[in-house]
């Protein structure tokens, strides 16, 4: 039986305590994997970033990672998975979201976990609005994590 969970949310997350809470009591699971993004605070050819704030429409966003999440659910043979992602004002350092993935072969895992963290990139409902030293700017798609996205339609 699959376990499935996806959470929006403006406080921080303990990333031990949420991996062991996905595989308590499981032992049908042979691989686990997990990705945590964290605020950097530099963006390449832009400089410094002393903020990072996330906006979203709470339906909408939970909707869409719930959508997300189940189309990785039909590619791979999961038993598990986790999506947290956070809104509000982040620093540099912060953790913005995880993905975790279960399955009993890792190959599954790993593939289901870079789904998930592409779809999260390119396609989650968030809006990202970056301080710097030149003043606030919202964050534009980018060439490279569109690409990324498509590569999983082939």
């Amino acid at each position: 039986m699959s376990k499935v969970s996806v959470r929006v949310q403006a406080e921080d997350f303990d990333l031990g305590a949420e991996l062991a809470a996905l595989r308590a009591g499981r032992t049908d699971i042979g691989a686990l994997v997990s990705f945590t993004g964290l605020v950097r605070d530099v963006t390449a050819g832009a400089g410094a970033i002393s903020a990072l704030e996330l906006e979203h429409y709470p339906a909408m966003t939970l909707r869409a990672l719930g959508a997300i999440e189940a189309e990785a659910a039909a590619r791979w043979p999961l038993r598990a998975s986790l999506i947290i992602h956070r809104h509000g004002l982040l620093h540099p350092g912060d953790q913005i979201m995880m993905v975790a993935t279960a399955s009993e072969s890792r190959a599954a895992a790993f593939a289901a976990a870079e789904f998930l963290m592409d779809y999260l990139k390119s396609r989650a409902p968030f809006w990202k609005k970056e301080t710097r030293p030149d003043g606030a700017h919202w964050v534009a798609a980018r060439d490279e994590d569109e690409a990324a996205l498509a590569a999983w339609d082939r």
